[in-house]
């Protein structure tokens, strides 16, 4: 199993090129069922991204761009009147998809972007009082450029809360875009791209990576860095608790990837700083002094780290 998760990560590596890390980090929240909000300019290859992963696992992909006209019923589904069989009809929406693209998220209304927390939520939409799930497993990618402002709509709390991670892509250096030409000179990775999971074997992944053990002292750690943010002084609103089992299951995720059945404190360390930080809210004085990545970062420094964790405890 680890050694196909190996290759899902080295087969959509060869469609991104110089992106392992980022790729690392799509796996885990594959496996943990987590939505991925990424942030980065134009032609950095977040759509490709979500294409690849979509074709590894042999699921559907639907792309939907948001505009300031675009309606929750255009994302979610409707209900109609169909002159020839004189019923009432329901037409699902584009939600109903394994790989969700939601590209530049931020240039829809806060009423479009409300029709997500449902389905990001509860994996079911609801048109007209009737509740569809979704497929599984279902994942929304969204995208927006962190720099153009003009036109869009900042992400309230409580929809950046329900995001897993937040990536972004960067440029690629000059030897990887020297690669990323080279290889796409006379050829389009993408079209040439096969499966490597079904999607039956990834609900498995995501049911067996919740048996990773967590020791105490590990998770006493985890609720220290959790608790820290809450109290901090450059906080007006720390990490939930959904936040909490975001890291607990992006701990486990990691662990799993390494082909270890605990959790061990480096693997909190190394997906914190995705998994945290879009879900601070700084006070204006912490506004002036910091960034939400940089206070995260200055806490995991200072978070006294357990001496042993669960990897003696068999």
């Amino acid at each position: 199993m680890i050694r196909a998760l190996e290759q899902l990560q080295k087969t959509i590596g060869g469609v991104l090129v110089g992106k392992e890390a980022l790729v690392e980090n799509i796996m885990i929240a594959l496996i943990c069922r987590g939505h991925i909000l990424m942030e980065d300019v134009p032609g950095t290859g977040k759509t490709m991204l979500a294409k690849a992963l979509a074709k590894s696992i042999k699921g559907t992909f639907r792309r939907i761009q948001f505009t300031p006209d675009i309606l929750p019923s255009d994302i979610t589904g409707i209900n109609f009147f169909n002159p020839k069989t004189q019923q009432f009809e329901t037409r699902p929406g584009p939600v109903m998809t394994h790989i969700l693209l939601a590209d530049e998220i931020n240039r829809a209304t806060p009423r479009a972007q409300s029709s997500l927390l449902e389905v990001m939520e509860e994996r079911q939409v609801t048109i007209e009082g009737r509740t569809l799930p979704v497929p599984k497993p279902f994942i929304v990618i969204a995208t927006q450029n962190p720099i153009e402002s003009s036109g869009t709509f900042a992400l309230p709390e409580a929809q950046m809360d329900r995001f897993f991670m937040r990536l972004h892509t960067g440029y690629p250096s000059l030897a990887e875009e020297k690669r990323m030409i080279r290889l796409y000179r006379e050829q389009d990775p993408l079209e040439h791209l096969e499966p490597v999971f079904t999607l039956e074997t990834i609900l498995e992944l995501q049911a067996k990576v919740r048996e990773i053990r967590l020791d105490e002292s590990v998770e006493d750690y985890l609720l220290r860095i959790i608790q820290a943010t809450r109290t901090h002084e450059w906080t007006a609103s720390g990490v939930s608790p959904r936040g909490t089992l975001a890291l607990m299951r992006g701990a486990q995720a990691r662990a799993f990837l390494n082909s270890r059945d605990y959790v061990v404190p480096e693997d909190i360390k190394a997906v914190a700083p995705y998994i945290l930080p879009h879900r601070l809210v700084l006070s204006m004085d912490g506004e002036l002094h910091t960034t939400k990545e940089k206070l995260i970062a200055d806490l995991l420094d200072k978070v006294d780290v357990p001496v042993e964790s669960g990897a003696r405890r068999q």
